[in-house]
């Protein structure tokens, strides 16, 4: 989607939308959604008021807050959900046991799937069309597509560093190391921001590394990411100092080492376009 012109992309929402009308789906009055990137995305194109139950994690926008909790991932309340007297509701795609009682239901559902980035702007356009809100679900996008485009038009002809991006580790220690693979967003995204990525060669969204792996690894820079909002300065002072563990490799012996702090750079959302320009600062700070 992001090779087509804005212009196409929007007369193909407007088709789409004009398809959901005639197969009889109507605009959702009454949403609920467990899944934080897409509750983020339906107030930013303007289906807030018809948003009345959202998932455990969500934190953006603020006004989330004044929502009915109704669980996540792992643990969906089902009775409180259909308590909520809801005609669309967003699920990831694995939550198929609850997907199959709404559906018995009568109950549309929207589901999501993690992917790369392309994926996920068409994610955007697509929850547009099916909540009424075509046009500004393809703006949302849009505005994300020219970020991007920003960013990498800042990094030409730069040299690309070889980088690890974390986004999993046991407080205090090098166990339980989770890293991006080859595929998926937050490959795209390291990518846009002018990184290589040190395991693009391993086809998984993410992967489990011993300290050894990334020893032999040898990345030039490590990026770790991480929405533990308790985070002071001094903690995240001391979580990068964690790292001085592997003094050998040349992001640790260069220091260049960062903590970046924030979902929004593991929850692919409207702020996706924000989250990539951060990580090429951290990557290229004298690009920016």
């Amino acid at each position: 989607m992001t090779g087509i012109s804005r212009p196409l992309s929007a007369c193909i929402a407007g088709l789409l939308l004009v398809s959901v009308v005639a197969s009889g789906q109507t605009r959702p009055q009454r949403i609920v959604s467990v899944v934080p990137a897409l509750t983020e995305t339906l107030f930013a194109i303007g289906a807030g008021a018809e948003v009345v139950g959202v998932g455990t994690f969500d934190a953006h926008p603020p006004e989330v807050a004044t929502r009915v909790r109704v669980g996540g991932l792992l643990d969906p309340d089902m009775e409180q959900i259909f308590g909520l007297r809801p005609d669309l509701i967003v699920f990831y795609g694995s939550q198929q046991d609850q997907i199959e009682q709404v559906t018995r239901a009568s109950i549309d559902t929207f589901t999501y799937a993690h992917g790369g980035l392309a994926d996920m702007l068409d994610v955007i356009r697509r929850l547009g069309v099916r909540t009424g809100r075509a046009a500004a679900a393809d703006q949302l996008a849009g505005r994300i597509e020219s970020r991007l485009a920003e960013v990498r038009a800042r990094l030409t002809g730069r040299a690309r560093p070889r980088v690890l991006m974390v986004f999993g580790r046991e407080p205090g220690s090098l166990r339980n190391i989770y890293a991006s693979g080859g595929v998926g967003f937050l490959h795209d995204m390291l990518q846009a921001a002018g990184g290589e990525n040190a395991f693009a060669d391993v086809p998984r969204e993410s992967l489990q590394l011993t300290a050894e792996a990334i020893l032999v690894a040898a990345p030039d820079v490590i990026v770790e990411l991480t929405y533990d909002e308790r985070m002071t300065p001094d903690t995240q002072s001391a979580e990068v100092a964690v790292w001085d563990r592997l003094s050998s490799i040349p992001a640790v012996r260069n220091k260049r080492v960062h903590l970046l702090l924030g979902n929004q750079f593991v929850q692919p959302g409207p702020r996706m376009g924000d989250a990539t320009a951060a990580i090429a600062q951290a990557l290229h700070p004298d690009a920016f």
